[in-house]
């Protein structure tokens, strides 16, 4: 089923798509979502689908996009300061009512006649509108950009109804929170147009837009879904893998054999190398798929001498090491994600090496579907003198375990086993892949506030409060508090980046915008009464934080109920033997 080509829909006012944001928030019910979501995809114009669609998951731009609005709460406050002059004790009054900016926003523009009177003269804003100022912000650049980029969305706001100005303000923090993802969209795409949808999860993993997907599938059905190919500089979602509880447990799951590659205690780096004017165009991406090409021309001139092929995407761990060969701490490697002036420098100071493990294409074939296998084969003829990650073909628990004790010793986080047979699936956290870590699974949780400290600690932001998404619904559920794990240095650079995403202040706790993730250890987890999700970390301190994450990456509340009913489960065992 494609649209019709004769019945072509006017372009569709943005006070559509909060309508039927509201409509998705207002329900439950998976399905309801789906339908409401799908009737307005297939009423907007065909030019105008890839924005309503991202616009309708609170994405400005696209996952794989470079581009960033570069703007934060402070910014959406001077605007409204300028338009409806609202107190700060109201805004704190509003935010501690629902906890949700848009929501704020929305009832501050109830609340001025002044604003709304003036709205009803305007022209109305419309979805390729909205969409295309949001991508002039994100490209004004250089001396008094902050100023254009506010006056910018000014002009929104200017425009906007109560209702669009509380999907704006969503849209800018990233805070949707409607309970509709990405995921859920891809669903609505194969149901409304009756698509395979896998088919579709192909279509999005290779092109990383699922604006352009759903565009194509409105408008091109089957056969043009069939046709997205990998493109090179389109980083994909990195595969993901499950904890194993040790070297047994993954011989088992994969049925007593298994490749084991050392779990390196770096950052993981996609790799896309292509051949273009009789020279190599390198470009490297993060993690997160923000490019950091400029931070490492040390790699690029490295991949361009070594790798022996015209195109390819290669992936592997940038590693920071001493002069004896231990990996310095995860903090010290960010640094060089974050550097962009004085690289030489930098390069100097804090030389890294690069290990590969996979290779997702070469000279235009893609091997995503290729066998792990094969692709490390393949891997080996073309890395040149690049060193591959450890890896160790076992079925023998004590050969395993020798190797995880080898990895622990040089200083790294454990084993990664690897199914011979596995396929590369971009952003899937399957049993194909597991990882073995010596201590008890550490969360990656997201800050949502913070205290003040006392004491020594009286100038930072010091007293984190950690939170889990529920996918469902967008909201985070607090599990616990923590002070502990960070040095004096890191105290005062996230107290500055807390800062940044200051909403509100009561007493000593700021609310800040869920955007940092810290990687959290605990000894357990145990029944609260005290917090929302019914849970709560014992003794949680910070391993470390995690830049190369954002908020999309953090554990899920889910994620923290199966941790809870595994540890629960045994433990109950555990009671049990002790009374017979």
């Amino acid at each position: 089923m494609r649209r019709s080509e004769f019945c072509m829909p006017s372009p569709t006012p943005f006070n559509k798509l909060a309508e039927v944001s509201e409509k998705i928030l207002a329900t439950t019910k998976r399905l309801e979502k789906m339908d409401a979501a799908g009737s307005f995809l297939s009423n907007a114009h065909p030019d105008e689908i890839e924005a309503a669609s991202l616009l309708l998951i609170g994405r400005p731009f696209p996952r794989t996009s470079q581009r960033t609005l570069d703007l934060d709460w402070s910014a959406l406050y001077k605007v409204l300061q300028e338009l409806l002059q609202p107190s700060s004790e109201l805004i704190s009054e509003l935010f501690a009512q629902s906890g949700d900016i848009g929501e704020v926003v929305h009832q501050l523009f109830l609340r001025s006649g002044k604003i709304r009177q003036t709205t009803l003269f305007t022209v109305p804003l419309y979805v390729q509108e909205v969409y295309s100022i949001f991508t002039e912000i994100a490209d004004v650049q250089g001396p008094g950009s902050r100023k254009r980029k506010t006056a910018l969305l000014r002009s929104l706001f200017t425009r906007a109804t109560p209702l669009e100005a509380k999907y704006l303000a969503k849209i800018l923090v990233g805070d949707q929170r409607i309970g509709f993802s990405e995921g859920m969209l891809e669903s609505t795409i194969a149901r409304k147009l009756d698509l395979s949808l896998d088919l579709v999860r192909r279509a999005n993993m290779l092109r990383g837009n699922i604006g352009e997907v759903a565009q194509i599938a409105f408008t091109e059905g089957v056969e043009g879904l069939e046709k997205v190919e990998l493109r090179p500089f389109t980083p994909l979602l990195p595969m993901l893998a499950s904890q194993a509880e040790n070297a047994e447990n993954a011989l088992q799951t994969h049925d007593g054999t298994s490749a084991f590659e050392t779990k390196i205690d770096g950052a993981r780096v996609q790799i896309h190398m292509q051949h273009q004017n009789d020279t190599h165009q390198i470009r490297i991406y993060s993690k997160r798929l923000t490019e950091v090409t400029p931070s490492f021309p040390d790699l690029v001139e490295l991949v361009e001498r070594e790798v022996k092929t015209q195109s390819c995407i290669l992936e592997g761990e940038v590693l920071a090491m001493d002069a004896q060969g231990r990996p310095y701490p995860f903090q010290h490697l960010m640094r060089r994600f974050r550097r962009v002036r004085n690289v030489e420098e930098m390069m100097a100071e804090l030389p890294v090496t690069l290990f590969l493990f996979d290779l997702l294409m070469i000279d235009g074939k893609v091997l995503i579907d290729t066998l792990y296998t094969s692709r490390r084969e393949k891997l080996d003829k073309v890395r040149g003198t690049i060193p591959l990650v450890d890896q160790l073909v076992s079925s023998k628990v004590d050969e395993v375990s020798a190797f995880f004790d080898k990895a622990i010793e040089a200083g790294h986080e454990g084993l990664v086993a690897k199914r011979l047979d596995s396929t590369y699936q971009p952003g899937i956290r399957g049993k194909a892949w597991l990882k073995i870590k010596r201590s008890m699974e550490t969360l990656d949780l997201v800050i949502i506030a913070a205290e003040w400290g006392t004491g020594r600690r009286h100038k930072w932001l010091s007293d984190y409060h950690l939170a889990a998404q529920d996918p469902e619904t967008g909201e985070y559920h607090m599990l616990g508090k923590t002070f502990k794990g960070l040095t004096d240095a890191e105290f005062a650079e996230i107290t500055q980046r807390l800062l940044e995403l200051k909403i509100e202040q009561t007493r000593g706790t700021v609310r800040v915008q869920p955007r940092i993730v810290v990687e959290v250890e605990y000894d357990e987890i145990q029944r609260s009464p005290t917090y929302q999700s019914g849970m709560a970390l014992r003794f949680a301190r910070i391993k470390r934080l995690r830049y190369d994450k954002g908020p999309e990456d953090a554990d899920t509340i889910h994620r923290v109920q199966a941790l809870y009913d595994s540890q629960f489960s045994r433990k109950a065992s555990s009671d049990l033997v002790g009374r017979s």
